[in-house]
């Protein structure tokens, strides 16, 4: 695991955060997810290779990154689910199928509990043929699972949202049969400024860093008006650090700091790298122009030494032709002269 993975990860599993990104994604901002009424489950799935008997025939092992149950309370009812987040400092061409895979894994395993309960109390007696040969009684039913994925960069996702997406054209009566999976996608990018004051913890300061990294003029204005830059905790200066390179930095005996100093300092570096590739590109101009004009004057003092002697040629052939008689073709023949030379004196010569 990757440092961009660890420190996000470290920082999305504190409850309150985890809540706050699904209240934000699921409820629209609305408080309905208690960090409280989480429980963190074990992130390791086994995928069991139905009817396999060979011995090379091994079950994998994949790992979520974070997945929890929660109790949430709605409108008076109560709602059980399993949530987990996906944290992505870079871009999986294959998400949708990695989700997928994960996702009916955890449904696999909720059917396995099932039927290993049932087992354990005995109470398959007068139960169907059917609920017994499946295990799984035709009253029981499922959790939902809901995977969120966190993008922690400032470009845009521009890998495939759902399955369907990954095909390759097909006939549309195929892809009515395919049942499609789409990603549950949260990328700074794609937010608008309303967007992050649905958020209750520093999530919101998180995903508004990373979505403006790049202008550091407004990104300067942002982290000033807000106070919770002023005092942004040491985990979450992790993830900016690792995640979009903010360069910020936490004395060893605090435990948080004033993001605005690192954005002032972030703007003179981009003011010096600026100022560096001006003189860079002048310096480049420079010795283009000097090359230039070297090559200009060699060419020019090359043409006199050939128009120099072009001159001493044409007097040499109109000094011949009338001390002998002969013409001009015959005086340039006696004198070797080349024949491309020869037709320039001739038009000289007319």
């Amino acid at each position: 695991m990757g440092v961009k993975d660890k420190v996000t990860i470290k920082y999305l599993r504190q409850s309150d955060v985890f809540a706050d990104a699904f209240n934000y994604f699921i409820y629209h901002g609305e408080q309905v997810i208690a960090p409280d009424s989480l429980a963190e489950l074990d992130t390791r799935e086994i995928d069991v290779p139905y009817g396999g008997i060979d011995e090379d025939e091994q079950p994998v092992q994949r790992t979520r990154d974070i997945i929890k149950s929660v109790v949430a309370m709605r409108d008076k009812r109560t709602a059980y689910l399993l949530l987990a987040i996906e944290s992505q400092a870079d871009i999986h061409y294959a998400m949708p199928v990695k989700n997928m895979v994960s996702d009916a894994l955890q449904y696999a395993k909720q059917v396995e509990k099932a039927t290993a309960s049932h087992k354990r109390s005995g109470d398959y007696k007068g139960a169907a043929g059917a609920e017994y040969l499946s295990g799984f009684m035709k009253s029981d039913r499922l959790l939902p699972v809901v995977t969120l994925t966190i993008y922690f960069d400032s470009k845009a996702w521009d890998g495939p949202l759902s399955i369907h997406e990954m095909f390759e054209n097909q006939d549309s009566r195929v892809f009515e049969l395919v049942p499609d999976y789409r990603i549950n996608l949260l990328a700074p990018f794609a937010m608008e400024k309303k967007d992050f004051e649905k958020f209750q913890t520093t999530l919101k300061e998180i995903l508004t860093f990373i979505k403006y990294a790049d202008d550091k003029e407004r990104l300067g204005k942002i982290v000033e008006e807000d106070e919770v830059f002023h005092h942004l905790g040491r985990t979450e200066v992790d993830v900016l650090n690792a995640c979009v390179g903010a360069k910020i930095t936490v004395k060893e005996d605090e435990e948080e700091t004033n993001v605005c100093l690192a954005i002032e300092q972030m703007k003179e570096e981009a003011a010096e790298k600026a100022v560096k590739k001006a003189m860079e590109s002048a310096e480049k101009a420079a010795k283009k122009a000097a090359k230039a004009a070297k090559e200009e004057a060699e060419k020019a003092t090359k043409a006199a030494v050939v128009k120099e002697r072009v001159k001493t040629l044409a007097d040499s052939v109109k000094n011949l032709t009338e001390s002998t008689g002969w013409t001009k073709e015959q005086a340039m023949d006696n004198m070797k002269i080349a024949d491309d030379e020869q037709k320039i004196l001739l038009k000289l010569l007319a």
